[in-house]
């Protein structure tokens, strides 16, 4: 009855957008308590799509604007780490003021038929390269699948909804097509006993040389422990080491002497003809191969414009740093006569990943989170990496510095 009244009131557009903020982003903030409920979630998707098809183009502007703030603020928490922490509240704000133009063009034409297509074409676009906003994260844990055409038949049955005005049971027949009620779970393992290792080492004390003693102590434990409880494997986060390791001989063949006792996986930096790569190291029997990161994260690995901007942003604000440089393509490594599809934090949640499996069924993702911790970006990432299991039949064993350890299966 509320929304109903929504539809024919032309007052108080700013608090309908808030409205719509908070029914769009609450799957999200339910799994961060672990209230996750696929009931509240499903019923949630229905209301949020509807607001966007009922309200005028002013309340989409601030839908956007919420949306983007309660979704994606947490990427300023970074900002602490570089000694610009007084930007905060520009970038959050540029955040929720871009997305707020992307949902103001919702509404610059009022007509349903427009509405419809944008807000499916938007489900394609990555705004930077950066492809966090998707509609899946908020479907993964509803009763509705997370394929393309069945996000489009729900988009299409509340269109029906809006645009009928007589016979709108219609609606249902796509909402139930869309339906996705079976459990595929399964409980497919690899013959192989491995350590992961969650690790909490804080941002702040990660990178400083006078931890770095600490911080190589603190993984030394994991592989000792993994070995002496008679694992096959140990998997390390993202820069585990904080050396670049193939330019470090103490260190690198300290990990070799261990290799001859149990595989070993962790994050590293990796340098070579004059590049820097963020890097995964498997060592093994003595020998080592690097898995170089193959989708950088933009604004933080990368920055996902012309030239000119580049420099002057790594001029500015990073000390004239450049860019990581990238592989051309993924990495397999194979354990035990076992394939795992190598990525490091953000490029497992993009698709670029995912080429070539050809028949690989497992991957090993390692994050570094402290970077943005406390905040929802686990979540988030943890919704998309439970998508991508899905989508490409893997299992991911994702391995995190600053948050919890899962395993994605199917």
């Amino acid at each position: 009855m509320f929304l109903l009244k929504l539809e024919h009131s032309n007052k108080n557009f700013i608090i309908k957008g808030l409205s719509f903020a908070i029914l769009f982003s609450l799957p999200i903030y339910l799994a961060f308590f672990d209230l996750s409920n696929n009931i509240i979630n499903t019923i949630c998707i229905i209301l949020a799509f509807y607001m966007l098809f009922i309200i005028e183009k002013k309340s989409l502007f601030f839908a956007g604007l919420f949306t983007g703030i309660f979704w994606f603020y947490w990427i300023a928490n970074s900002l602490e780490y570089y000694d610009l922490i007084y930007l905060y509240p520009l970038i959050v704000l540029g955040i929720g003021l871009l997305c707020g133009l992307i949902f103001y063009l919702f509404g610059l034409i009022n007509n349903t038929i427009y509405k419809l297509v944008l807000l499916f074409a938007f489900s394609y676009v990555d705004i930077f390269n950066f492809n966090w906003f998707k509609y899946e994260v908020l479907f993964i844990d509803s009763y509705f699948s997370t394929e393309k055409f069945d996000i489009f038949l729900v988009l299409f049955s509340i269109f029906l909804f809006v645009s009928l005005k007589r016979f709108k049971f219609i609606f249902l027949f796509p909402l139930i097509f869309a339906l996705n009620l079976s459990s595929t779970t399964t409980l497919d393992n690899p013959n192989l006993k491995m350590h992961l290792s969650n690790l909490d080492i804080n941002q702040h004390n990660k990178w400083e040389k006078s931890y770095r003693k600490t911080l190589n102590k603190i993984n030394f434990n994991e592989i000792n422990k993994a070995i002496k409880d008679k694992k096959d494997l140990v998997v390390l986060p993202e820069t585990a080491f904080t050396s670049v390791l193939n330019k470090n001989n103490i260190l690198l063949d300290e990990l070799l002497a261990k290799s001859y006792f149990i595989s070993i996986i962790t994050g590293a930096l990796y340098y070579e003809d004059g590049q820097y790569f963020n890097a995964t190291y498997f060592i093994k029997d003595g020998l080592f191969k690097v898995a170089k990161k193959v989708v950088l994260v933009p604004f933080g690995e990368e920055i996902p414009l012309p030239k000119y901007f580049v420099d002057l942003i790594n001029n500015t604000f990073y000390d004239g740093a450049s860019d990581y440089s990238r592989a051309t393509k993924p990495t397999d490594f194979e354990i035990n006569g076992i394939k795992f599809r190598n990525a490091i934090c953000y490029e497992a949640t993009t698709d670029k990943i995912f080429e070539d499996l050809n028949g690989t069924k497992y991957m090993i993702a390692i994050s570094n989170n402290a970077w943005f911790m406390p905040s929802i970006q686990s979540t988030i990432q943890d919704k998309l990496l439970k998508y991508y299991a899905k989508k490409y039949n893997i299992t991911i064993y994702h391995v995190v510095n600053g948050s919890q350890n899962r395993v994605f299966r199917p």
